[in-house]
């Protein structure tokens, strides 16, 4: 899910003209060695802090049906993680380094959600809301300041980013619908023990199935119609 997290923010980075700008964008973690390799304008995008919303944890399980209606699985709710992005700008004069950030910023403001059409892999099949936050006051995450000291670099100028994302739960399969039937045989026993012959139990107005019974193979039939409920996805 992180993968994905950060491939929605460079799809939507890269909307605002960075990219036709030749503006990289990078997940880099802005250390002093970083900065020294660093010979071309960049906006770097760092995450440095995960934690759970326990808040939205959910309980029970979720039914999951294939396209022709029959269910095949059971999946336990998504958990909610908020994920925190200091995001800069580097170039080689201040000047540039603050339009790069105000361009960044202005794109980030402009929503506060990550597009639908920018997700990928689980969370567009969960096909649940992504919620952004930048620069938002009361960012439980750790100061910028002790994250750049933790780097070795020099305090400089950021932004923060805090992105809500879904973990997709985990599925587990359901056995397949039966598509054999049975054959139920009975047999009395005499008084000596010994076994009388038996009959075969058999569906009324059923033609005689043969001399396998009801456990031939049957065709499926189709599946019984069922109310969906919001929330039903196609794996």
């Amino acid at each position: 899910m992180i993968h994905e997290v950060d491939e929605g923010l460079r799809r939507l980075l890269g909307e605002s003209g960075l990219q036709a700008s030749g503006i990289e964008v990078v997940f880099d973690a802005p250390t002093r060695d970083w900065a020294a390799r660093r010979s071309a304008p960049t906006v770097c995008v760092f995450l440095y802090d995960i934690r759970e919303d326990a808040v939205r944890r959910g309980s029970g399980a979720g039914e999951v049906y294939d396209a022709d209606g029959y269910l095949v699985a059971r999946r336990t709710p998504p958990r909610w993680f908020e994920l925190t992005y200091l995001v800069t700008a580097w170039a080689s004069r201040p000047q540039d380094e603050h339009r790069l950030l105000s361009q960044v910023l202005a794109t980030l403001v402009a929503t506060d959600t990550l597009p639908a059409r920018l997700l990928t892999g689980t969370l567009a099949e969960l096909g649940l809301t992504v919620s952004l936050d930048a620069g938002g006051a009361g960012l439980d995450a750790p100061a910028a300041s002790d994250v750049w000291s933790a780097l070795g670099g020099e305090l400089k100028v950021s932004l923060g980013v805090r992105v809500r994302a879904p973990l997709a739960g985990v599925s587990t399969a359901v056995a397949p619908p039966v598509t054999e039937g049975l054959v139920v045989r009975s047999a009395a026993r005499g008084e000596n023990g010994d076994a009388t012959p038996g009959r075969r139990l058999r569906y009324r107005e059923t033609a005689d199935p043969g001399p396998d019974g009801f456990a031939g193979p049957r065709e499926r039939g189709l599946a019984p119609a069922r109310r969906r409920h919001r929330g039903d996805r196609q794996p």
